[in-house]
């Protein structure tokens, strides 16, 4: 125990602060999420110290002894009001100056589509289904009718632009460094959809398409999450999430390819 507190108070003095313990960030992004975490969290200590020792000199202070009475007269102080006020603002610098910034960046400074990785991924009891386009970019129309065992998003093959679309369960694979966007659904109950290591987390809610983007700058196999409670089976919705180099992620789309041309 004592040195795994020792191993945290280095990293907390070589700079890693209480970044320690969160998953490998492997997003663009990620570091302005890990600041902010980290400066809730520097701020929540200070208050705890502070309202811990305020709390022990209360203790002593007003403690019951002989030669004391308890005055009941109400004492206004200046100094509680002006901390109050002063939390009030650092929250509200928290919201405008670290906050905003970031989700104004995710939900409103969207890629552009034609450089960019567009996938659908649609949620359900229990996997994940990612829909990638073929090679024309374009996706093909899906129907409900055609929903079964083998075609979980009811891709229409016979529409032009779904004869070499690539549905893949479970497997999210994206190249390293190239900008994804995901439409992101649900066919049941409402999932959450949640990429520890690239810090995405959005609920994907039946009836409802939302978009969402983010960037890889490393490469490495991790994990999709359901974030949301989404029935009996919630403990095994798991997935991966495999971000590639672009030679590895082209080997697989070839792949992909040859077998959807050897099973027509």
């Amino acid at each position: 125990m004592m040195e795994q507190l020792a191993k945290v108070w280095q990293d907390v003095l070589a700079g890693k602060g209480f970044e320690y313990g969160l998953p490998v960030d492997v997003s663009t992004h990620g570091f302005a999420i890990d600041n902010l975490i980290s400066t809730l969290h520097y701020f929540m200590a200070l208050l705890f110290v502070g309202w811990g020792i305020y709390l022990v000199y209360c203790l002593v202070r007003f403690r019951d002894r002989e030669g004391h009475v308890a005055d009941i007269a109400p004492q206004h102080f200046s100094l509680p009001k002006y901390l109050e006020i002063g939390v009030v603002i650092f929250e509200a610098c928290l919201l405008v100056f670290f906050s905003y910034p970031v989700w104004a960046k995710l939900k409103t400074d969207f890629p552009d589509r034609a450089s960019s990785l567009v996938v659908r991924i649609t949620a359900e009891q229990f996997a994940w289904n990612i829909h990638y386009p073929g090679p024309d970019g374009k996706f093909g129309k899906t129907n409900i009718d055609l929903i079964d065992g083998t075609n979980p998003v009811g891709l229409d093959r016979e529409d032009p632009n779904g004869k070499d679309d690539i549905v893949s369960i479970n497997q999210f694979n994206v190249p390293v460094g190239k900008p994804v966007i995901v439409e992101l659904g649900a066919k049941d109950v409402i999932h959450g959809f949640f990429l520890p290591n690239a810090r995405v987390k959005h609920d994907a809610i039946p009836g409802m398409v939302f978009p969402l983007w983010f960037e890889t700058k490393e490469t490495g196999k991790f994990e999709i999450a359901c974030a949301q409670l989404c029935g009996v089976g919630h403990y095994r919705m798991k997935g991966y999430f495999n971000v590639l180099t672009q030679e590895e992620y082209d080997n697989w789309l070839l792949e992909e390819e040859k077998a959807l041309k050897e099973g027509a």
